[in-house]
């Protein structure tokens, strides 16, 4: 359940981070809502009665706060300055193989086998035949901020993934999720008045919208189902939510602005589905035999 809601939530995020740095210092608009968010998510907890954390769960919920979320959602934010949203859905669809790359290095004993490798090379493959126009664009030397900055956020993502994964906290993972949004939020924030961003706050209804959407459903929702996702499932498998992202996206744009599904589209999304369930599968068999080899 969490991975799906992680893809179904985030496959509406560049559309919304789009329509919010258009209007919105991007800094100043990644941060504040990761700063409110923090703290509503940490109240409500403390009200339903979670522990709270120690200060070795602070520090292991800080280092993964300002991975994923100052450095790659920060940068993700920065990059949408400069380069269009399909070509940042593309490159963002590389944090599969990031991830599974860095997990193989990063642990003793390699859950990396045939089935997933095969997933996520059929995963890509689909992604890339739906933004296939847009790889050229990566050589664009108008989008060389974005693609820069891009490439810092998926690596940073990863290897905030993988340390959350083998750096558990002794805490619910929505607790450290709360943790990491307050922290990361207040290093966002304090940066962007710093450098005078708040001088250039501008409002409009989009902006607006796109930011409340952003704290409630991609904050509150969407990453804190990310970080319980990352406790309880192999992270090879969470990642695969890049390759459904896009396909989601267009699948709105089609029911909600009236846009064209071809049958190119169906057929992308006939391959990514095929890779994502190697992927479980491969997933599922290295986790057993790992805890075969344990015994």
């Amino acid at each position: 359940m969490a991975w799906a809601a992680i893809c179904l939530i985030w496959g509406t995020t560049y559309l919304a981070i789009r329509i919010g740095v258009e209007d919105l210092p991007p800094l100043l608009f990644a941060g504040f809502r990761w700063f409110l968010a923090g703290p509503i998510l940490f109240l409500f907890l403390i009200k339903k009665g979670y522990r709270l954390p120690g200060w070795q769960d602070i520090k292991r919920s800080a280092v993964v706060g300002i991975l994923l979320l100052g450095f790659g959602n920060g940068f993700v934010v920065f990059s949408e300055q400069w380069i269009p949203s399909g070509l940042a859905a593309l490159l963002i669809t590389t944090v599969p193989f990031w991830i599974v790359g860095i997990e193989s290095f990063y642990v003793r004993g390699s859950n990396l086998n045939m089935k997933i490798i095969i997933g996520l090379l059929a995963g890509m493959s689909g992604v890339t035949l739906i933004f296939g126009s847009n790889i050229i664009s990566i050589f664009d030397p108008h989008y060389i901020k974005g693609v820069a900055g891009l490439f810092v956020a998926v690596t940073s993502w990863s290897v905030g993934t993988v340390y959350s994964k083998y750096n558990a906290t002794e805490v619910h993972p929505l607790m450290s999720a709360a943790v990491q949004m307050t922290i990361a939020g207040t290093l966002m924030t304090s940066v962007s008045l710093i450098i005078g961003e708040h001088k250039n706050l501008t409002f409009t209804p989009e902006s607006v919208a796109a930011f409340f959407y952003l704290l409630i459903v991609g904050s509150l929702i969407g990453y804190g189902s990310y970080i319980y996702a990352i406790e309880h499932l192999p992270v090879s498998f969470v990642s695969t939510y890049a390759y459904i992202n896009p396909v989601i996206a267009i699948f709105l744009g089609w029911l909600v602005l009236d846009e064209v599904i071809n049958l190119e589209l169906f057929l992308s999304a006939a391959i990514i589905l095929s890779g994502v369930y190697l992927v479980k599968r491969g997933s599922v068999e290295a986790r057993t035999k790992l805890s075969r080899t344990d015994r």
